[in-house]
């Protein structure tokens, strides 16, 4: 039992070691400079968060949003579940531009790019590369995040459906 314990010990250091080292295997990873926009969400949302989300017809639902660091540190996953259907976003940067994709349970793929960028919020809007447009397609337009403090954050979003826009917000608290 010793000898598994210690040999697990050193299995997990000598990983820390490699980690460290920016290496997997005998393979560098090198560095990587991250764009503002990735760095504030990495610097403020990583987690879980829980809340409601009120629709646009007024309905009110319970939702969860889990943003995690992945990919040596070089992407941001976000697994959402709104009313029990799950959902997630990734956050990466190509070229020192944050990439955003959904991966909607509106049947969808939306891409964003960043709108604004702030001390306390960050907001995305619709890239048009995937090609979705309102009159023939069901899609997230436009999402927003607001910090009112380092536990508590706003989103909005706007989402076409059936060729018309609809508005929903939520209020959400970190609960790690």
């Amino acid at each position: 039992m010793l000898k598994k314990i210690v040999f697990s010990f050193i299995l997990i250091f000598s990983f820390s070691i490699d980690a460290a080292n920016n290496k997997v295997g005998d393979v560098d990873l090198g560095e990587v400079t991250h764009s503002k926009a990735f760095q504030f969400i990495k610097d403020n949302m990583l987690g879980k968060w829980e809340g409601t989300l009120t629709q646009h017809s007024g309905n009110v639902i319970e939702a969860s949003y889990n943003f995690k660091l992945l990919s040596n540190g070089n992407t941001i996953r976000e697994d959402l579940v709104e009313d029990g259907v799950e959902m997630f976003t990734t956050y990466s940067d190509k070229d020192g531009v944050l990439v955003i994709k959904h991966y909607c349970a509106l049947g969808t793929e939306p891409m964003f790019k960043v709108a604004k960028l702030s001390n306390n919020s960050i907001s995305f809007e619709s890239d048009p590369s995937p090609g979705y447009h309102k009159d023939h397609h069901n899609f997230v337009n436009s999402i927003s995040w607001k910090l009112s403090d380092k536990d508590t954050l706003s989103m909005k979003n706007s989402i076409f459906l059936d060729g018309k826009i609809e508005n929903n917000k939520a209020q959400i608290k970190r609960v790690y």
